[in-house]
């Protein structure tokens, strides 16, 4: 964490060349696609507190960030609700991307992975709603399984394999993920 400043609590917004910027909340930023996005969001403008337990992201992706006063690193999980619920509190909105990633935790830790996937998302959801925030998540190609259409769509049909089989416990969490944010859309 050293070299990451929390950020002040003075005006949660600013103006710069007349643009609104505004403190977002990026999970999962120290990771490989995390850590680009805080990069374009910080050439942006935009002050930015980002949360990772560093299990899959690197705290290397983030060193160029070392010092800006925009940035907060949080080392921590989503499955945590209190520190999520902190750090959702103190931004405007919410970019999220973490989650367990990668066959091998997928497959080697079932259980942690289903947890993270689908309980850390919940809290998230949760706590976006609790403060009235806007939250983007993401998702992944993986939800559709098996289906070998050159180009998806969101409504197209989702073909896995036996549940039996630990691989597609990341497509089911991914594509719950995806029936709760759009729930927490529609119904909250």
């Amino acid at each position: 964490q050293s070299g990451f400043r929390p950020l002040g609590s003075s005006s949660r917004w600013r103006l710069l060349d007349g643009r609104i910027i505004v403190r977002l909340l990026v999970t999962g930023g120290a990771g490989f696609i995390g850590s680009h996005l805080v990069d374009l969001l910080v050439s942006q403008g935009h002050q930015l507190v980002v949360l990772d337990d560093l299990s899959t992201g690197r705290h290397d992706n983030l060193r160029h960030q070392l010092g800006s006063p925009d940035v907060e690193f949080v080392l921590g999980s989503i499955l945590n609700e209190s520190l999520v619920e902190d750090v959702i509190r103190r931004c405007d909105g919410v970019f999220h991307l973490a989650a367990a990633v990668g066959v091998n935790l997928i497959v080697q830790k079932p259980l942690e992975s289903l947890a993270t996937n689908i309980r850390g998302s919940e809290i998230i959801l949760d706590k976006c709603h609790k403060y009235g925030r806007k939250v983007l998540v993401a998702s992944t190609s993986e939800i559709y399984g098996k289906n070998t259409s050159d180009a998806l769509n969101e409504d197209d049909d989702r073909i896995l394999g036996s549940p039996l089989k630990t691989r597609w416990s990341y497509s089911e969490a991914k594509a719950i993920e995806e029936v709760l944010a759009h729930a927490y859309w529609r119904d909250k």
